[in-house]
């Protein structure tokens, strides 16, 4: 797969705290040029990113980031407020002390919540994979597999660990047919991006990929 082909598949990313406009401006400005599958910014700037960049390119924000122990309730406001704002993809965190304490069922029902609250938009639900056991990875497989979301999404990027070629291939194996996953956390060439690809993927989240791009074109 060419470079191009790859970034059609990144959400460009800018989740830094400290991000500022004229940086998330930059972002989009790079995520048109480079025709990424989106940009993925604080919520702050979704409706004057999306102002900004019309209909040409996807805007992609973060719910409930990066520890989803928000309730329920929150993440859905969150989300709707992001959506009357003009975003089109949702991340949005699992609340992983749930998943810990081995209630999927209220793991289950609140992503089913801000899933209805997406309004037919692309629900990516991220599990922080570096955080759970292997029988836990399994078991957010397929509830994120039960639940409408559209992707399973490895890592905010912000925990101690990001995506592995590992957990790809072992999410693969484990969520429904329909399922995607969006590999994510610690990607910063072409070439680990094209192992998720490989492993399974179907997107990437990266804040380095396009700038490497630039300066080798």
């Amino acid at each position: 797969m060419d470079r191009k082909e790859i970034l059609s598949r990144v959400d460009h990313t800018l989740l830094a705290q400290d991000a500022t406009w004229e940086q998330v401006k930059t972002i989009c400005d790079q995520g048109l040029a480079c025709q990424t599958a989106s940009v993925c910014i604080p919520p702050r700037y979704v409706k004057r990113a999306a102002d900004y960049v019309g209909n040409r390119l996807k805007i992609c924000t973060v719910i409930g980031f990066p520890n989803g122990y928000s309730t329920p309730e929150v993440k859905v406001f969150e989300t709707e407020d992001a959506i009357r704002n003009g975003a089109d993809e949702i991340d949005m965190v699992m609340d992983i002390g749930l998943a810990k304490s081995g209630d999927w069922e209220g793991v289950l029902e609140e992503i089913k919540a801000v899933k209805a609250s997406c309004k037919g938009r692309i629900l990516k639900v991220i599990v922080e994979a570096c955080q759970l056991t292997q029988e836990e990875k399994i078991a957010a497989c397929r509830i994120v597999s039960m639940s409408g979301a559209d992707f399973i999404k490895t890592s905010t990027g912000f925990a101690q660990g990001g995506a592995t070629v590992e957990d790809v291939k072992l999410f693969r194996e484990h969520i429904s047919p329909d399922m995607r996953i969006k590999a994510a956390g610690g990607i910063r060439t072409f070439e680990q991006a094209q192992a998720m690809l490989d492993a399974g993927a179907d997107r990437i989240g990266a804040s380095a990929l396009v700038a490497l791009y630039q300066k080798n074109a």
